[in-house]
């Protein structure tokens, strides 16, 4: 097979963990006979200091003429004061929104041997497998009108929830379809009882269901979602939900893992997807080699599995990173008693000689 893949690193870790990740597709396309190309561009807060914008037109064309998108992270105190429209993470939004990513995929898996890195009783967070299908180019980031307005007592900010039949329904399609490739169980999120848009929402789920009798759907308002992800987060399977819920219910289901660290996502829709790891550009600890790579390897895996249908090597990687795990080895997120501490490039280089193996 042959492959362009764009390679959008950004700010902060991204600058040290997608080179990690390239090594290993790279590694994966010599051990099975593929040919990938690996183009580089400006994305974020690098792309504001080169060139004055965080999505560039040379970027975006890229991106759209490339197979798939590999991206870092964006943003970082350093340009939190320009205004809202040049900010880093514009770039996402501009991503999204051109390439058609409707769909963000973002599992939730324990490896058993960091059980104790999560902050929650090994009881509850044993056997975790769930999958937050999050509804990416509409909602609140995206409806209009918004904005900041002066009034006579000051100023008013304004955002809009807005969803469509069409929206709904091709987001609700890719939760039944993935959950008949997992536990055949769906769950709705929302907050029908106070928000027409997710009263629309419930409707829709509900009517597309019917195309998948096989698989079990039931629906839980947001609030309620969020601490059952703390009280019993066994119950989930598959979880689909709106932008906003989706972007913060993830975020939480990360940490039940043990760390942000270890998690990859995929944004899908027509053609091109773009594979990510779920963390920030933690400027913190950025240059410091203490990054965890094993979100961004893993995403470099779904890629292989949903953008170029490579599922045997996509499993060769996820081996590779359980190995490595088995092994002892820790970047400093998710270190414990008697475990190996290594930084970012020698946790990339270890998964690496794994998958040689």
């Amino acid at each position: 097979m042959k492959a362009t893949i764009a390679v959008l690193a950004g700010d902060g870790v991204g600058q040290e963990i997608v080179p990690e990740a390239v090594k290993l597709l790279k590694a994966v396309g010599e051990r099975f006979h593929h040919t990938f190309e690996f183009v580089e561009g400006l994305v974020g807060g690098q792309a504001i200091d080169r060139v004055g914008v965080p999505l560039p037109d040379e970027t975006l064309a890229l991106a759209q003429k490339s197979d798939a998108v590999l991206l870092g992270a964006v943003g970082g105190p350093k340009w939190e004061g320009l205004e809202y429209k040049l900010r880093p993470e514009r770039a996402l939004l501009g991503l999204r929104e051109r390439l058609g990513l409707f769909a963000n995929l973002r599992p939730a898996k324990l490896y058993p041997m960091l059980a104790d890195a999560s902050t929650l009783k090994r009881e509850v967070i044993e056997g975790i497998d769930l999958l937050v299908v999050r509804e990416l180019t509409g909602g609140i980031y995206f409806g209009m009108p918004k904005g900041i307005e002066k009034t006579a007592e000051g100023e008013r900010g304004v955002n809009t929830e807005v969803y469509t039949t069409p929206e709904i329904t091709r987001i609700a399609k890719v939760a039944f379809e993935a959950a008949r490739k997992r536990r055949r169980k769906v769950t709705s999120v929302d907050k029908a009882n106070v928000l027409e848009s997710s009263e629309l929402w419930r409707r829709v789920v509900s009517q597309v269901h019917r195309d998948y009798p096989d698989v079990e759907l039931s629906h839980m308002y947001v609030d309620n979602c969020a601490m059952q992800l703390i009280r019993n987060p066994r119950q989930f399977d598959v979880l689909v939900t709106t932008n906003l819920f989706g972007d913060i219910l993830s975020d939480e289901a990360a940490m039940l893992t043990g760390s942000i660290g270890m998690l990859p996502s995929a944004s899908v829709g027509t053609k091109t997807g773009m594979y990510e790891p779920i963390h920030g550009s933690a400027p913190d600890i950025a240059g410091k080699n203490l990054a965890n790579p094993i979100a961004t390897i893993a995403s470099a895996a779904m890629l292989l599995a949903y953008q170029l249908r490579l599922d045997k090597e996509a499993d060769a990687v996820e081996q590779a990173i359980v190995k490595t795990l088995e092994q002892g080895y820790r970047t400093k997120d998710i270190q414990g008693v008697g475990t190996k501490l290594v930084g970012t490039k020698e946790m990339g280089d270890t998964i690496l000689k794994n998958l040689a193996k």
